[in-house]
């Protein structure tokens, strides 16, 4: 082994480290499972018109599938982004 794939292979340990330490894998799970619920139910309300009927003019139900995956992974990534901050922050709290 030379030393350049031993030094990669601990920054690689390193950043697993890191990130086991922060919960990123837990908070990416909760982050999917939240992110696509909200666009489920989002979807559900505009489709179905569970709030009334959606204005004139508006696109069918194959448009508002497209937003319901995009605001699924924009919801994923703020509540995963959210999550890991909480943890660093609690981390930080430990080890002053």
């Amino acid at each position: 082994m030379s030393n350049d794939e031993s030094s990669t292979s601990r920054a690689n340990n390193g950043t697993a480290a890191f990130l086991d330490a922060l919960n990123v894998t837990r908070n990416m799970k909760i982050g999917v499972v939240v992110g696509f619920a909200f666009a489920a139910l989002v979807y559900a309300v505009r489709v179905f018109e569970l709030l009334g009927p959606a204005p004139q003019g508006v696109a069918g139900p194959v448009l508002f599938l497209a937003l319901a995956f995009v605001l699924a992974f924009g919801a994923f990534v703020l509540v995963t982004i959210s999550l890991t901050l909480v943890s660093a922050y609690r981390r930080v709290q430990e080890l002053e």
